[in-house]
């Protein structure tokens, strides 16, 4: 015997070592080659595979033996992703699922019942709230939402049967910091989970396991993609029986991430410590900008010392990401006019883009939340998002400017 394994063992087994760097990591880990050799990840465009008996079948079908048996729940183009985002997220499994809210869901189903609550931060994605508020309400599930970075609100929120804290850091979009291994204390000593969104920093800038978060989603379509082609994502953690549990909501409930799509999402992971690193160094230049603007009435950006998460994010981030909000002075007419006057900046609710993106949150990506709701989380009308590209630092700046001209 040669000792070398089958192709089913090198499906299941981690590829990487716990000593690489994250750009190895992101260019690395996960890979699994056919018997063509391919140097480049190969795209599994198929919906079920063949079997060498109906014994194997079987097997495979019982789980007595590893291996693909139908591309809703094993693929192995979506495995290399799933592997590959684990290794970066250093954590044991990842799920792909169709969507960030499909993670969000597939979350809730697998570890909520009727009559369980959750505390979850008021500033999360608009959907986000909709989700708890709305859906998982109809199934007997509470939720009391609390200001993100008010430990006391978080603290006195809990009750006997809080099964889940869920929250956003940084927050979309004025860009607080929840402080992940406070709030993971706090679940803990009460026999809860701790759900953290690690959309806006991806692994590359924070990893909420490493902080005692027992599960990590993201919306893989932002910046693991890095380009806006492609919509999917992702739960990721390290207990084995968690894990589980996700996943078979994944298999029975058809949450399923497409394998072109994850091929999409495999080459976008090869850059992203690159790509992150100079999100990170053009947004934080355009934050000292704005702060320097007459026109500006408020920046909300981590890597500005004033910002009151300045010093948690240096504690728990590598990077302060690439989103800025900034709040206009004036209304929604000034907010509107700045924004569509910023030429090539791509008006659109997407995020984590090579390409500048623009929005106003309060009537589009949080535009079907109550105006209370909004008011609680800071949505004014004056606000404007803007997700920093790799565009030249000066260019970007230039178009800031030229729209400022017009609110005068």
């Amino acid at each position: 015997m040669s000792g070398k394994p089958t192709y089913e063992e090198r499906l299941l087994s981690p590829e990487w070592d716990p000593h690489w760097g994250d750009e190895t990591r992101a260019v690395r880990a996960g890979q699994i080659r056919s018997q063509e050799q391919e140097h480049s990840e190969a795209l599994y465009l198929t919906s079920s595979f063949v079997f060498k008996s109906a014994q194997e079948a079987a097997q495979r079908f019982a789980g007595d033996l590893p291996g693909n048996i139908y591309s809703r729940f094993t693929n192995p183009t979506v495995s290399m992703f799933e592997r590959r985002l684990a290794a970066l997220e250093g954590g044991e499994r990842a799920v792909a699922t169709a969507s960030g809210m499909a993670a969000i869901v597939a979350v809730g189903m697998a570890t909520l019942k009727a009559g369980d609550h959750v505390v979850c931060s008021q500033s999360v994605f608009g959907t986000t709230t909709t989700i708890f508020e709305k859906y998982f309400a109809r199934f007997g599930v509470s939720v009391d939402f609390v200001p993100l970075t008010q430990l006391d609100a978080w603290s006195g929120a809990i009750r006997p049967e809080t099964r889940m804290l869920f929250v956003e850091t940084p927050s979309n979009p004025l860009c607080e910091v929840g402080d992940i291994r406070a709030l993971a204390d706090l679940a803990h000593a009460h026999e809860a989970l701790l759900v953290v969104d690690n959309c806006f920093c991806t692994p590359v800038l924070q990893k909420p396991l490493q902080l005692g978060a027992d599960l990590v989603v993201h919306s893989a379509t932002k910046f693991l993609d890095g380009q806006g082609r492609c919509v999917g994502g992702a739960v990721v953690g390290n207990d084995k029986a968690l894990m589980e549990e996700v996943f078979g909501v994944l298999r029975s409930g058809g949450l399923t991430l497409s394998p072109f799509n994850a091929w999409v999402f495999v080459k976008g992971l090869e850059l992203l410590p690159l790509r992150m690193r100079a999100h990170c160094e053009n947004a934080e230049a355009v934050a000292h900008w704005l702060r320097a603007q007459d026109w500006v009435e408020k920046v909300f950006y981590p890597g500005l010392e004033d910002h009151p998460g300045h010093a948690l994010a240096r504690r728990q981030q590598k990077g302060f990401g690439g989103m800025v909000a900034f709040r206009v002075k004036g209304g929604r007419d000034e907010a509107w006019r700045f924004i569509d006057h910023c030429g090539w900046f791509s008006i659109t609710a997407n995020l984590g883009d090579t390409k500048t993106t623009i929005t106003h949150p309060a009537t589009t990506t949080h535009g079907r939340l109550s105006d209370e709701v909004k008011a609680q989380a800071g949505i004014t009308e004056n606000l404007i998002r803007l997700c920093v590209g790799l565009e030249s630092q000066e260019d970007i700046i230039g178009q800031l400017e030229r729209a400022a001209s017009h609110l005068k």
